[in-house]
C-alpha cells in the first residue's frame, strides 16, 4: 500500500520534523509512505470571508494537483467522522483488501480545506472538536497510521 499525506505549509519545528521522520522510518517495512507539502497562501491576519475562500481555493488547487486519479482521498476536517484507532485500521485494511493501494490523507492550512478538495475526498475524518495546529496534526496523523498498520498486522504497540 502507498500512503501519502498532502499538507499545506512547510513544517518548521524541528521536533515535529524529527517525530514524523521517526514514524516514517517505522512505517518503512510495512507500506510506502510519503509526506508532500504544498505552499501555504500568504495572506494578512484579518481577511473577509471572500478572501478566505480565495486563499483556500488556491491552496486547494495545489493539493489537487498532487492527487492521482486512482487515489482514495481522506480529508481531515473538523466536520468529518470521528474514528477510533481500530476504525482507522479497519478502513485501511478494507481499502487494501478490495484493491485500493493508494491512500491520500489531506491536511489543509490554517483556514481549512477548499470545497473542491472536500468534494474530491471519499471520506472525511475528524480527530475531534478541539482545534489542533495543522503542523502538529501531521505528527498525530502519521502516528495513527503507524498504529493502524501495527493493529492490522496483529503486532504489539504501546498503549
Amino acid at each position: 500500500m502507498f500512503i501519502q499525506i498532502i499538507a499545506v505549509g512547510k513544517l518548521k519545528e524541528k521536533f515535529l520534523v524529527q517525530g514524523i521522520a521517526e514514524y516514517a522510518k517505522r512505517l518503512g517495512p510495512y507500506v510506502k509512505f510519503q509526506v508532500l507539502e504544498v505552499p501555504d497562501e500568504k495572506a494578512p491576519e484579518t481577511m473577509s470571508e471572500a478572501e478566505v475562500l480565495q486563499v483556500k481555493a488556491r491552496e486547494g488547487e495545489r493539493i489537487l494537483g498532487l492527487v492521482k486519479s486512482d487515489a482514495h482521498v481522506i480529508a481531515l476536517e473538523v466536520g468529518g467522522e470521528l474514528w477510533s484507532s481500530e476504525e482507522l485500521a479497519g478502513c485501511l485494511d478494507r481499502l487494501g483488501t478490495y484493491g485500493t493501494s493508494h491512500v491520500v490523507f489531506v491536511i489543509g492550512g490554517s483556514h481549512g480545506l477548499a470545497d473542491a478538495v472536500i468534494s474530491r475526498a471519499q471520506q472525511r475524518l475528524s480527530f475531534g472538536r478541539m482545534t489542533l495546529p495543522h503542523q502538529l496534526m501531521r505528527l498525530v496523523l502519521v502516528e495513527q497510521i503507524y498504529r493502524a498498520v501495527k493493529i492490522n498486522r496483529g503486532e504489539p504497540y504501546h498503549k
